[in-house]
């Protein structure tokens, strides 16, 4: 039984918590990246969740790796045992047919803001902080920190925080596109579940369109359409599909009641 991540359910049957429980702030090990990873596969099977929040708890999200595991001996020293499981969990939970919210309270720091941008969307309390202060121990970050944070704020933006090492404010945060949404902080995780349930409620499409924006990503535009003409294919082949046209043709726009089917 893994010791600081579990599935937990909610008040709607389509949704689930992955929950990050390693006190005192939710350090990041390989232990607990190969139980992260250990939730990803067996949510990737659930096809009864439409949508998954990763949630640290009320007071923090995730501080970042555990920096005591980190190597400074003598000869090469090789931090990828750690890295390697929390980059693996991390384009697991990337790769996720379900919607993927990330609910942060607290700090998102080092692995901590990696593993939230490997959510679909990010909300956050009022008094929130991401970041990536690797540089400020002599390293940079090593699961994902140079490679999606310019992806979601653009390349100067991501170049000031991963050279300076400073804190993002949950203000800031949302005005860069690094997260959704702000609110009040005790209300973040009942709101990411109003936000999941939404979501919860669309058509099996969605996997699709999720599938072909990631799939697509770095490729040539020929190669990318192409990818999108094969999700495109694929969603006709849902039963949500066959509703949501019939729907429209009988009763207009937005009436349809989608499955997830």
């Amino acid at each position: 039984m893994a010791e600081f991540v579990s599935i937990e359910t909610t008040s709607d049957e389509k949704v689930a918590i992955m929950r990050l429980d390693r006190p005192k702030v939710n350090a990041l090990n390989a232990q607990v990246g190969a139980e992260l990873t250990e939730a990803a596969r067996e949510l990737a099977g659930r096809t009864d969740l439409r949508a998954v929040i990763l949630w640290g708890g009320p007071k923090i999200f995730a501080a970042g790796a555990d920096i005591g595991d980190f190597p400074v001996g003598d000869g090469h020293r090789d931090p990828t045992p750690m890295t390697g499981t929390l980059n693996e969990a991390n384009l697991l939970i990337e790769a996720l047919p379900q919607v993927t919210i990330s609910a942060v309270n607290g700090y998102a720091l080092g692995g901590g803001c990696e593993l939230s941008m490997s959510t679909d969307f990010r909300v956050c309390g009022e008094s929130a902080n991401f970041g990536q202060p690797e540089i400020l121990l002599g390293i940079i970050p090593g699961a994902g920190g140079t490679q999606r944070l310019p992806r979601l704020v653009g390349m100067t933006k991501a170049k000031d925080i991963n050279f300076t090492g400073r804190m993002v404010p949950a203000a800031e945060a949302v005005e860069i596109g690094l997260a959704s949404a702000v609110f009040p902080d005790a209300e973040v995780i009942d709101r990411a579940l109003e936000m999941a349930s939404g979501y919860a409620k669309g058509p099996a499409a969605i996997a699709n369109v999720k599938k072909a924006m990631l799939d697509g990503w770095n490729l040539p535009i020929d190669q990318a359409i192409a990818v999108e003409e094969r999700e495109f294919v694929g969603a006709f082949q849902t039963e949500d599909a066959v509703t949501g046209i019939s729907s429209f043709l009988e009763h207009g726009p937005g009436k349809a009641l989608f499955s997830g089917k």
